[in-house]
């Protein structure tokens, strides 16, 4: 089964430019290791040294955060969406009218 995974502008130089790839796994781990298969490197984007999800990074099925729902064992099937989001930081210390 096909799914299609949705990457922000900070990690779609790890999928050769493209804002969105499909990939195939029954499993959000399953679907992030055909995505290393793919692009070598990616799981390295998202996962930590330990295997499991970067704290900063959010990973989305259907709009439903996978914490939630089953974290990495999180099952997916063909017409999923997941979108992989890393959080964004900075900004100002300060507010200006």
């Amino acid at each position: 089964m096909s799914v299609e995974v949705r990457v922000t502008s900070l990690l779609q130089k790890a999928i050769g430019g493209a804002k969105s790839v499909s990939a195939q796994g029954d499993t959000i781990s399953a679907l992030l290791d055909n995505l290393e298969s793919s692009y070598p490197g990616f799981k390295s984007n998202v996962l930590a040294d330990n295997g499991e999800l970067h704290r900063f990074v959010n990973i989305y099925k259907n709009n439903e955060d996978i914490r939630y729902l089953g974290n990495l064992d999180t099952p997916v099937g063909s017409g999923d969406v997941i979108s992989i989001l890393p959080a964004l930081a900075g900004g100002s210390t300060s507010c200006r009218p």
